[in-house]
């Protein structure tokens, strides 16, 4: 809320917080900036393309319309990845990690761990955008899925114990953060978990 208090003009500024707001819940204040946008923003091509669905996709995401989600992100994928001509393409692979997410509360660890490595794979755009660090985690979440399901397709409990490798890599990151972040604290659990 902040950046739009310093910059409220700023469709880049408008679009984060829309976004923030979708990813922390508060569907109300994400939707009402996304409302605004759509009026000041007619002809950009990075808010109607690129940033309007993102936060659309996460709204249904929240309200656990995963279906929904996808078909709107089905819409970005041809430009997620695209650079527009003197403007750097600031979405950080956003709508990718919200695939990726909804891929996780889908059950779906294969099609997660794509989504989240094509972040790492592409960090020419993250650059340090926050989904490049959380694309490392959603790959461990994902191949954690994937153990899980099948030592409970073998029956094996042991068989859902994976290589703690890709949980590392995100710890090791993140090893200065701040103690008290929610996301950290849930990745030492699994990390843990998976001991």
């Amino acid at each position: 809320m902040e950046g739009l208090k310093l910059a409220p003009e700023s469709p880049g500024a408008s679009a984060e917080a829309a976004l923030a707001f979708a990813m922390a819940g508060d569907s109300a204040r994400a939707e009402s900036l996304a409302q605004d946008m759509r009026k000041r923003f007619p002809l950009d091509t990075q808010i109607k393309s690129l940033w309007l669905p993102a936060i659309q996709a996460q709204l249904a995401l929240n309200r656990k319309d995963p279906t929904l989600a996808l078909n709107i992100l089905q819409v970005i994928s041809p430009v997620e990845l695209a650079q527009f001509q003197f403007l750097a393409n600031l979405s950080c692979l956003y709508p990718t990690y919200i695939r990726g997410e909804v891929y996780l509360a889908g059950g779906q660890g294969t099609s997660a761990a794509a989504e989240f490595q094509r972040i790492i794979d592409h960090n020419g755009i993250v650059w340090n955008c926050w989904t490049g660090s959380l694309a490392r985690l959603g790959v461990a979440r994902a191949k954690a899925l994937l153990e899980r399901n099948s030592a409970g397709a073998a029956g094996n409990a042991d068989a859902g114990r994976i290589p703690p490798g890709d949980y590392k890599d995100f710890l090791k990151l993140w090893k200065d953060a701040d103690p008290d972040i929610p996301i950290y604290k849930h990745a030492k659990a699994e990390y843990a978990n998976l001991q």
